[in-house]
Parts: structure tokens; sequence; C-alpha cells
């Protein structure tokens, strides 16, 4: 069973209430208390200008004292010993001997009060020595108006304190409505956003308030899944069909080879093709997985001092028998020795697919350079070929996946436009960045830069 309600409106009603109910009770019982106080101080101070009165009678005219009522003072007695001097008569009638009495170990001089029923006084006592006689002095006033304004004061505090209370809930409860109506409006809105309506936004009535700072986060978490969403189905899409072509192609070379009788060396070409394009099939899959893993941020990087110049050779004698075979040159340019802070394994990547994509697009007899130069406290490595250049207007996608500058180019290379998608990653991963200079007809430059390594140079 649930002590509190679940609906957040009726909660900050209740603490609100409850709050205010706290406040009004602590100003009601100070209130009640400074009333008090004043009141009784007032009383107090009368009753001691009576006591005053009585002393000074004493002392300068003690024959006077059977006239205490002609003098304004309606309540006091006087005694000498155990012989009464002199008490009034609303003294007896009010049998004040026995408030006397009952005072008990009280300190002389200082105000008491008695009741009894409905009535009630403020007494005061003491011994008065004058002429060598002693008097025993008592003098009382009535508290029945202050006890009634004390009563009236206290009727209106609890009158008016659950009257305040239930007008302030009801408006607080309206309030807690007007306050939480943002929260209701994106609500239902978020109730019509599925995944087929990303592009749908919450409301934003005030951007500066919390809820609208909250509801514009929202939004864009909302458009960062919308971009993902729209990226996701690309991917699928263009991956499909990379991987249908492929399969399309194995499986018509095979079609052909059952229906038509081959010999030998027609049955090795049919093979061949299939193991061709199974191979191409193979780095398609091989890529897709390196990116996934880089999607999903599972990649653990082993970082370490890197020689450059020592992994741009291993570079290019990996990929020197592709450059080879279509008569390009391979040249590796050492400006400086530089070091730098990376995961080789990843970065070796990233220089291959560059390395591979200058190979696939540099015309038979082109140059490809590799260089490893200084530029500002960063080291760079350049992969510049002498191939037809990218223009303007696509060196901006061509680092986005299965993105190609032409079908007719991607058809003679047989690429499938993830390679610079990877190089990208790779080289980010590493805390680095990669630029592209090009320019149409006369080949591109692709440049990593890196922080250097602190130190020097590694052994």
């Amino acid at each position: 069973m649930r002590l509190f309600p679940q609906s957040i409106r009726w909660r900050l009603t209740l603490w609100f209430g409850l709050t205010l109910a706290l406040i009004l009770a602590a100003f009601s019982a100070g209130i009640y208390t400074f009333v008090h106080t004043r009141l009784l101080k007032q009383l107090d101070g009368q009753l001691g200008k009576e006591f005053a009165a009585v002393k000074r009678i004493l002392r300068e005219e003690p024959a006077e004292i059977v006239e205490l009522e002609e003098d304004g003072i309606a309540l006091a007695s006087v005694s000498e010993g155990s012989t009464l001097v002199h008490r009034t008569n609303d003294w007896r009638r009010a049998e004040l001997d026995k408030a006397i009495k009952s005072g008990g170990t009280r300190r002389p001089g200082r105000p008491w009060s008695w009741a009894r029923g409905e009535r009630s006084y403020r007494l005061m006592a003491d011994s008065v020595r004058t002429d060598g006689r002693t008097f025993h002095v008592a003098v009382a006033v009535d508290a029945r108006p202050i006890r009634r304004s004390l009563r009236t004061l206290a009727l209106m505090l609890a009158t008016g304190f659950p009257c305040a209370l239930v007008l302030a809930m009801v408006g607080g409860y309206f309030l807690a409505g007007r306050l939480l109506a943002p929260v209701g409006a994106m609500a239902a809105k978020a109730r019509e956003i599925t995944a087929d309506r990303l592009a749908e936004r919450l409301p934003v009535v005030n951007p500066a308030d919390e809820f609208g700072r909250l509801a514009t986060v929202f939004n864009e978490t909302l458009g960062r899944l919308e971009d993902a969403f729209e990226r996701l189905k690309r991917f699928t899409a263009d991956a499909s069909h990379e991987l249908r072509t492929p399969l399309t192609a194995i499986r018509s070379v095979g079609e052909v080879a059952l229906q038509e009788p081959l010999d030998v060396a027609a049955a090795r070409d049919a093979i061949g093709s299939m193991l061709e394009e199974a191979d191409r099939l193979s780095r398609l899959v091989d890529n897709l997985l390196v990116l996934t893993r880089a999607d999903s941020g599972r990649v653990s990087l082993a970082v370490e001092p890197l020689d450059l110049a020592a992994l741009l050779r291993d570079v290019a004698d990996c990929l020197g028998v592709l450059a080879e075979e279509k008569n390009q040159t391979v040249e590796v340019e050492i400006a400086e020795p530089l070091t730098v802070e990376a995961d080789r394994i990843t970065l070796r990547m990233a220089l291959i697919n560059l390395l591979d994509n200058a190979i696939r697009y540099t015309p038979s007899g082109g140059r490809i350079r590799l260089v490893v130069r200084r530029m500002g406290d960063r080291a760079a490595i350049e992969v510049a070929d002498t191939g037809p250049g990218i223009p303007p207007e696509h060196r901006e996608k061509v680092f986005e996946r299965f993105y190609r500058v032409g079908l007719d180019r991607s058809s003679e290379t047989g690429g499938a436009g993830l390679g610079l998608a990877i190089a990208r990653w790779a080289v980010e991963i590493n805390g680095g960045r990669i630029e592209l200079e090009s320019e149409e007809g006369r080949g591109s430059t692709f440049r990593i830069l890196l922080p250097e390594r602190k130190g020097g140079e590694t052994a």
C-alpha cells in the first residue's frame, strides 16, 4: 500500500501543504506567545504600580490604608503578623486569601497567576517595613480580560489556520497543474514518436526554464537517434547491395558452369572467377566487421611509441606487389625521423587503406609518394598519388561509408567505398585527424596528422 500518491501534482500539493502547515503552526504559536507575553507584561506593570501605591501609603500615611478603594486599588490585603489590617471588599469576595495560602514558596515581590473556575488573577505579595513595623502586603488584578483576549486570538488562529491551509493547497494544486502542463504536453507528444516518426520533436514552451531545457535535450537526443537510424538504414541498404553483387556473380558463374560442358581450362577460369568474387566478399565482410566494432566502441588499443618511418616502409612493402602489377612506382620519403604514441594495428590499417585506395585509382605507370614530415607540433604522413583527382563536390563525402565518386570508377576498381571510412576512424581513434587535398586531373593527397611523441624517437 502506497503512503503517497503516484501523481507528481498531488505529491507537490501535499508537500506544499505540509510545509505551509508547519510554517503557519510556527507563525501562530509565535503570534500567540508574543501577544500573551505582551499582555502579561502590561498586567504585571499595573500590578507593580498598585503594590508600590500600597507601600507608599503604609510609609507616608498608614491611617489611610483603609481607603484603598478610593485610590483605585480594588484587590488588596494588608496584615501585620496574624492581625488583618485591611482588605478590600473585592478581595474578600474573590477569596484571594486562598491564593495567598497556596503561594507556597513563591519568591516575594514576584507576580504569579491564580485561577479558580472562571476566575483568574495575577497576584504579588511582599513584606513592607516602616517605623519598626512589618506589614505583609498582597495586591491582585483581574486577569480575565487577558484570558478573554487570548481565547479570542486562539479561536481566530485555530479557525484561520485550516482555512488558509485549504485555500493554499487548492491554489498549490492549481499552480502545480499549470507548472506541470509542459510535462504533460511532452509526454503526449513522446507517445506519438515511433521509429517511423523520429522527425517529430517535443514542444518547447519556454526554452529558458527547466522544462524547456529538458525538452531541448530530449529533442537533441531524438535528432541524434534520427541520424543514427538513417545511417543504420543507409548502411544496411548499402551493405546488402554490396553483398548481393559478389554473391550474384558467384551464383551466375556456377550456374553457367553447370549448364555447359567445360574443359579443364574453362573450369579453372570459372573456379578462378568464383574465388575472386569470394575474396572480394571476404574483404567486404572484414571491413563491415571492423566498422561494427568501431561503432560499438569495443576496440581495445595497445598504445605504444611508433617509428613512422619503419611503419611506412612496412606498409609500402606489404602493398608493393599490387603497385608492381600496375607498373606503378611507390616512393617513401622520410624528411626527418618522427615518433608518435599510437596503436600500431589501427594506424597500420589506416595507412594500408589509404595506399590501397591510391593504387586503385592511380593509372598504370603512375607514381605514389609516401612522406613523413613535421607540420608545426604534429607529425604528418602523406599519401599522394597521380590519379584523376576528386571533384570539389565529392571531397567532403568520400569518407562516408559506401560513398563512391562515380559508378564507372567503382566498377573499374571494385571498391566498396569503405576504405576511407575505416581510415578516418582508425586515425581519429588514435587522437589524430585526416585531411584531403585534391586537384582534378593531377591527383590527390591524403594527410594524417598525429600528435608527436614527447621525448624523441624510439631506439
